[in-house]
């Protein structure tokens, strides 16, 4: 009514993709490739039990409305779907205002892998390859890198098309991201995020194309500036995030900034806000700043990760910047032959 209009996606598609068991129907209708699992919502225990025994254990329980790894509970074996279903519900009600949850057959050594998708609201949309998300805390990404390790351009460009064919079969507008599990060369479906990722600039460095600019001038009417054939994967990069946290619990750490320094170069891109003085405050996210290298392989990328991270100077408080120096001298690391349980299991036998 008053002529004003949203950057991003519209808000149907914000709530289709909001409920996961919407968005898994939404995808499967589309041809994406899902996780085997429930069909829709699991009404009470028995129901848990009775799937758990069809798809075959171990299953992970995860609340519809979640994000962000709250809601989900693994259940190894039917003895632990008692208290795996109904912790995901209280967690799930206390974090979304929503009880609801489903189930789905749990993947045992996957990958994270996500395809950034772009679409202009009018049935046309690209794919700007995919990004590898697995070295993961609680759920919660801590290195990201595009391309994927172990991602082919054969792979890269069916699992693209589908996700492009899928965005533009619903009239997205907008940066979305279409996030799967990857394991034995499989793909499976498990949420699609509405909007624009933390993790989006190693996407931008590889491709040359700046995604909140190009969020700007679709809304804006105007058609998208780059096409997928003009779309070209150009050398790897690497993103870490760097959290206000103290290890080895990463217990968050507000405070004062007494130094804070930049690192620069060829290649590096510092996202933070960042100066000498500035106060972390207690009452968000412990995220700080993100550092992003980009070379012209993936060799060179986490050489250029490594001289940035011994720039970057943030005095004051405790960060996570050691975890990332001590990540760089392992092996699995530096061939990039891990999956998404690696993290949890070097951080067991190395910080605790």
């Amino acid at each position: 009514d008053h002529g004003l209009t949203f950057i991003g996606p519209t808000a149907e598609h914000i709530r289709i993709m909001g409920d996961k068991i919407t968005a898994k129907d939404t995808m499967q209708k589309l041809g994406v490739p899902c996780v085997p699992g429930s069909d829709g919502g699991v009404p009470d225990l028995a129901a848990a039990k009775k799937i758990g025994k069809k798809l075959g254990y171990p299953v992970i329980v995860k609340a519809t409305a979640g994000g962000g790894g709250r809601g989900m509970k693994l259940a190894k074996t039917e003895a632990d779907m008692e208290s795996s279903f109904l912790t995901a519900r209280s967690e799930a009600l206390s974090g979304f205002g929503n009880d609801e949850v489903y189930i789905e057959k749990y993947l045992t050594n996957p990958r994270h892998i996500e395809v950034q998708v772009f679409g202009d609201g009018k049935g046309n949309a690209v794919h700007l390859g995919e990004r590898d998300c697995s070295l993961q805390r609680r759920h919660q990404k801590v290195f990201e890198e595009a391309p994927g390790p172990v991602i082919t351009s054969e792979m890269r460009a069916e699992i693209g098309k589908v996700c492009a064919n899928a965005v533009a079969g619903i009239n997205y507008i907008g940066a979305g991201t279409i996030e799967f599990l990857y394991e034995d060369g499989e793909f499976y479906f498990i949420e699609m995020n509405t909007r624009l990722q933390v993790e989006h600039p190693v996407t931008e460095a590889v491709f040359g194309v700046d995604l909140v600019r190009e969020q700007i001038r679709v809304a804006e009417g105007l058609p998208m500036s780059f096409s997928q054939e003009d779309l070209q994967l150009n050398g790897h990069a690497i993103e870490v995030r760097i959290n206000a946290e103290r290890l080895p619990d990463f217990t968050p750490c507000p405070g004062t900034i007494t130094q804070y320094h930049a690192p620069g170069g060829l290649g590096v891109r510092m996202d933070s806000a960042l100066y000498d003085g500035y106060k972390i405050p207690p009452y968000y996210d412990s995220l700080i700043g993100k550092l992003i290298v980009h070379g012209r392989d993936r060799q060179e990328a986490l050489a250029r990760l490594s001289r940035a991270l011994g720039e970057l100077i943030v005095d004051g408080v405790d960060t996570t910047l050691p975890l990332f120096h001590a990540l760089l001298a392992e092996k699995a690391i530096q061939t990039g032959d891990y999956n998404i349980h690696w993290l949890e299991k070097w951080l067991e036998e190395n910080l605790q």
